[in-house]
Protein backbone atom coordinates (compact mmCIF):
# COMPACT_ATOMS: atom_id res chain seq x y z
CA UNK A 1 0.00 0.00 0.00
CA UNK A 2 1.33 3.25 -0.83
CA UNK A 3 2.45 6.00 1.62
CA UNK A 4 0.17 9.01 2.44
CA UNK A 5 1.63 12.26 1.27
CA UNK A 6 0.18 15.25 2.93
CA UNK A 7 0.86 19.27 2.25
CA UNK A 8 0.81 21.85 4.64
CA UNK A 9 1.94 24.74 6.89
CA UNK A 10 4.84 24.06 9.68
CA UNK A 11 2.93 25.93 12.96
CA UNK A 12 6.03 24.90 15.63
CA UNK A 13 9.64 23.93 15.53
CA UNK A 14 10.20 24.19 19.02
CA UNK A 15 11.36 20.46 19.69
CA UNK A 16 14.15 19.09 18.47
CA UNK A 17 14.25 17.17 14.94
CA UNK A 18 10.18 17.63 15.03
CA UNK A 19 8.05 19.83 13.53
CA UNK A 20 4.43 20.12 13.89
CA UNK A 21 2.11 21.19 10.39
CA UNK A 22 -1.10 22.21 10.30
CA UNK A 23 -2.87 20.21 7.09
CA UNK A 24 -5.89 21.67 5.86
CA UNK A 25 -8.49 19.80 3.97
CA UNK A 26 -11.49 21.52 1.96
CA UNK A 27 -14.87 19.30 1.48
CA UNK A 28 -18.04 20.08 0.80
CA UNK A 29 -20.95 19.51 3.65
CA UNK A 30 -23.14 16.55 2.65
CA UNK A 31 -26.21 18.44 3.54
CA UNK A 32 -25.35 21.77 3.28
CA UNK A 33 -23.17 21.65 0.46
CA UNK A 34 -21.27 24.41 1.62
CA UNK A 35 -17.06 24.13 1.13
CA UNK A 36 -15.47 23.16 4.61
CA UNK A 37 -12.52 23.98 6.05
CA UNK A 38 -10.98 21.73 8.46
CA UNK A 39 -7.48 21.02 9.51
CA UNK A 40 -5.38 18.69 11.62
CA UNK A 41 -2.22 18.94 13.22
CA UNK A 42 0.64 16.66 12.32
CA UNK A 43 3.95 16.47 14.00
CA UNK A 44 6.57 15.47 11.53
CA UNK A 45 10.28 14.61 11.79
CA UNK A 46 12.77 16.75 11.24
CA UNK A 47 16.27 15.38 11.50
CA UNK A 48 18.10 18.71 10.69
CA UNK A 49 15.96 21.25 12.07
CA UNK A 50 15.52 22.89 8.73
CA UNK A 51 12.09 23.44 8.53
CA UNK A 52 10.85 26.94 10.34
CA UNK A 53 7.58 28.20 11.06
CA UNK A 54 5.45 29.36 8.30
CA UNK A 55 7.46 26.83 5.56
CA UNK A 56 5.88 24.80 3.27
CA UNK A 57 6.18 21.39 3.51
CA UNK A 58 5.06 17.90 2.20
CA UNK A 59 5.01 14.92 4.72
CA UNK A 60 5.04 11.08 4.06
CA UNK A 61 3.81 8.33 6.50
CA UNK A 62 6.54 6.65 8.18
CA UNK A 63 6.84 3.63 10.78
CA UNK A 64 6.39 5.05 14.19
CA UNK A 65 9.31 7.04 15.58
CA UNK A 66 8.08 8.05 19.12
CA UNK A 67 5.19 8.59 21.26
CA UNK A 68 3.16 10.60 18.78
CA UNK A 69 5.57 10.88 15.46
CA UNK A 70 4.57 9.00 12.54
CA UNK A 71 5.15 11.40 9.74
CA UNK A 72 8.68 12.44 8.14
CA UNK A 73 9.23 15.73 6.49
CA UNK A 74 9.94 15.08 2.40
CA UNK A 75 12.54 17.85 1.49
CA UNK A 76 10.44 19.84 -1.04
Amino acid sequence: MPKRILQGVVTSDQNAQTVTVSVERRFTHPVMKKTVRKSKKYRAHDPQNQFKVGDIVRIQECAPISKSKRWEVIAN
